[in-house]
């Protein structure tokens, strides 16, 4: 899977991502630490990538603009969190979660489930 993390979480879980196989690059990397979260998105849009954050503004932005793409993996409500432990916590989700995250979709990690919510995001 391609992901791309937000300047909120550590640039070692884009390695740790990466040496499980996946194709994970940080904001860092990409010269977009100070980007807007607008850029961000559409970074994450250009390259086909799921969007990794602690911030929740890129789920508002994605409900503002009812976009299908790119899918939000959001870390919430979290104590302090090592990247050793989100790595094997995304890593062992993934198989639940692939299907969702290719569709659309805004998955929420908090402290003790995992919520996924599909994308667009359509006020009831």
């Amino acid at each position: 899977m391609r992901f791309l993390l937000d300047q909120n979480l550590s640039h070692r879980l884009a390695h740790l991502l990466g040496e499980a196989g996946h194709d994970a690059i940080h904001v860092k990397s990409l010269g977009l630490s100070t980007a807007s979260d607008a850029v961000i998105l559409s970074r994450a849009i250009e390259e086909s990538r799921v969007l990794m954050s602690g911030d929740t503004d890129f789920g508002t932005l994605l409900a503002a603009g009812h976009r299908r793409k790119p899918s939000l993996i959001l870390f919430r409500r979290e104590r302090p969190r090592r990247p050793e432990a989100q790595a094997t916590l995304i890593l062992s989700q993934l198989d639940r979660l692939a299907e969702a995250l290719d569709a659309g979709a805004i998955v929420v990690i908090e402290e003790s489930r995992i919520r996924i919510r599909p994308l667009p995001i359509i006020a009831e």
